[in-house]
């Protein structure tokens, strides 16, 4: 506790941490806040009754979840910034794709803010796409719509939906630029945690009610447990020994020459966007269903906590993870670089050889990385099974989890990096949070 109080006293000396720290803490207020403002017009006692009758569908509860609530309130921040999220990952496909996207990717900062304006610009399209669908799909169906919801009445709530989901996305980068941590990815980490009290109360309410206080013990026992190999596979880096080529200068050779360096890969290069990719597609049967689709689709993939959803996903998520660490992973130009600066991986020839060893390496790490991602993904449907209720289970893995536990080591590497670059203790006295390099390690990326 002392070291706690300590850590906290050396976060607040730092002026500069201390402003990014409460610039973030009241763009995120704000956030929230939006979250709960309702859609002029729309009846809110009518989602209410028909929440608490179970009119939630799964679909639902899983976009609700990620929106902090926002979707299930019908706020004018009802869409989020998961359209950005879509409109970010059709970027990033189109630039394995499309020579013009290619070229951007590749010229820099002023590359980067291009792509940036066109993803705004997708994002608006998406929104624009999204918002009829949700007033349509979710309100209406809900009898929740203005008795006298006309025309202009459907314009402008699909304008404040619009502007709503681009408010939100702009204070994600505010919080990226002026905050601390990466703004989109804690405005969706925000909004998860808000459910997590009342999900939590729900389940120990339930266990009360029972009497079987034991079975919330062991069920946070073995969420720390769950949460404790997330952050090891999230973590997780193959360290590849590498060596540099001595360079003479004057009469003697550099210093940091000839010394032992470490190319880092990550056991899970790709992170969290397998699952984004998976959930996406296992989101169009759902939403078949949700119209009125029956049968095959119905009977297997109705239940996000069934057995033929899980299977699906569990396979999907291995098949994305290799999809996306060969986006993140070039073996060919890591090998390229490394030529180019006189590094090389001992007893493995420059070039070629270098690419294929590579390759080869990421291909081995990868397979174990996206099992126990695609592992991680389906524990809420076996917490179900446990006996664990709905709103609980979906925090004992799956999207929720890895973007929490992401979000919160980045933004201590954020935060330790401040206090280490004024001399002060480390964050996490006796330990290093991985992605912090010392000087013996280097990414040659």
């Amino acid at each position: 506790m002392k070291k706690l109080i300590n850590n906290l006293k050396n976060i607040w000396k730092v002026e500069e941490l201390r402003k990014r720290i409460l610039l973030t803490l009241f763009l995120i207020l704000i956030y929230r806040i939006g979250s709960f403002v309702i859609l002029p017009g729309v009846d809110y006692t009518a989602l209410a009754e028909s929440q608490a009758n179970g009119g939630q569908n799964m679909l639902e509860t899983l976009l609700s979840l990620f929106s902090g609530g926002g979707f299930s309130n019908a706020s004018i921040m009802a869409l989020g910034i998961m359209p950005y999220i879509s409109a970010s990952i059709i970027m990033q496909l189109l630039g394995m794709a499309v020579p013009a996207v290619q070229k951007m990717q590749n010229e820099g900062e002023s590359g980067r803010k291009r792509i940036n304006n066109y993803t705004r610009i997708l994002t608006i399209i998406i929104c624009a796409a999204q918002a009829p669908s949700y007033l349509a799909l979710y309100v209406e169906s809900k009898g929740a719509l203005p008795v006298d919801a006309g025309t202009l009445w459907w314009v402008q709530s699909i304008i404040v939906l619009v502007a709503g989901a681009m408010f939100a996305v702009w204070l994600g980068e505010r919080i990226t630029d002026k905050g601390i941590g990466n703004g989109i990815s804690l405005l969706i980490t925000v909004g998860i945690l808000a459910r997590l009290p009342e999900a939590f109360m729900a389940e120990f309410g339930f266990a009360a009610e029972s009497g079987n206080l034991i079975k919330i013990v062991i069920e946070i026992f073995v969420f720390m447990v769950v949460v404790l190999g997330t952050v090891l596979i999230v973590q997780g880096v193959r360290k590849v020994p590498l060596n540099t080529a001595k360079r003479v200068v004057g009469a003697r050779a550099a210093e940091d020459q000839g010394a032992r360096n470490y190319l880092p890969i990550k056991v899970n290069a790709s992170g969290v966007m397998p699952i984004i990719f998976a959930q996406a597609i296992m989101t169009v049967p759902m939403m078949m269903i949700g119209q009125g689709g029956d049968g095959f689709v119905a009977k297997y993939m109705g239940d996000i906590y069934g057995f033929g959803y899980n299977a699906l996903l569990f396979v999907l998520i291995v098949v994305f993870t290799y999809f996306y660490t060969a986006i993140m992973i070039n073996p060919r130009k890591i090998a390229d670089e490394l030529k180019r600066s006189g590094g090389f991986i001992p007893g493995i020839r420059p070039g070629e050889e270098t690419a294929g060893f590579i390759d080869s390496l990421v291909s081995r790490i990868t397979l174990p990385g996206s099992i126990f991602l695609a592992f991680i993904a389906i524990i809420p449907a076996l917490a179900k099974i446990a006996g664990v209720n709905d709103a609980f289970a979906m925090f004992f893995g799956g999207t929720s989890l890895l973007i929490m536990v992401g979000v919160v080591l980045d933004t201590l590497q954020q935060v330790e990096s401040y206090l280490l670059n004024r001399h002060m203790d480390s964050l996490m006295e006796g330990t290093r949070i991985q992605g912090r390099r010392t000087q013996n390690e280097t990414s040659g990326m």
